[in-house]
């Protein structure tokens, strides 16, 4: 508890020395150093929308992947409501035992109540009890995936979406939390 108190009271020393020796940046709005900052921080946010959810695994009547020639399906909820069907093209196992595997995936749903699909490529990345003739065996260890948005993919409400979506496994619950930032 005590180490927590000096690391706390060291920050905040080291935070007030940095603000007396830069008061000329922070009481002057048109100092050039902090326009360009931001500058730079508006820039990149502009358009960008943050979104979160959670991803399980769908059950074939809530997202008929069969239908759709997927392997299987994700139920997405949060910003994104739909089925994530996804197109495994490649797997393996690295020497370490690093399971991968790559593809494409097609969401179906909507966005604020707005229907519209998009594609993405994804990457998929995790750690497995075992694996065996390049595919996994066992329990999920840890796991995690991206997923860019395929640019020009986009239909009804995702006309035009660029972005990116992040998955990380949580092995406990068997829920994939989901983060990440569009632009239309």
């Amino acid at each position: 508890m005590k180490s927590k108190f000096i690391i706390l009271l060291l920050c905040s020393i080291v935070i007030g020395i940095t603000a007396c020796t830069n008061e000329s940046l922070f009481n002057d709005p048109n100092s050039a150093d902090l326009k360009s900052n931001a500058q730079k921080e508006a820039s990149l946010n502009a358009g960008n929308t943050q979104i979160s959810g959670i991803g399980y695994y769908a059950d074939p009547t809530d997202c008929d992947y069969e239908s759709q020639g997927a392997v299987f399906a994700l139920k997405i909820t949060g910003d994104l409501e739909g089925c994530l069907y996804v197109y495994v093209e490649d797997y393996g196992c690295s020497p370490s035992g690093t399971y991968r595997e790559s593809g494409m995936e097609y969401f179906v749903g909507t966005y604020h109540g707005e229907e519209g699909t998009f594609w993405t490529n994804y990457k998929f990345e995790a750690k497995y009890e075992g694996c065996e003739d390049g595919f996994f065996v066992g329990a999920e260890i840890f796991g995690r995936c991206q997923h860019p948005i395929v640019e020009g993919s986009g239909t009804g409400v995702f006309e035009g979406v660029t972005g990116r979506v992040d998955f990380k496994d949580n092995v406990d619950t068997g829920e994939f939390p989901y983060k990440g930032h569009i632009m239309f």
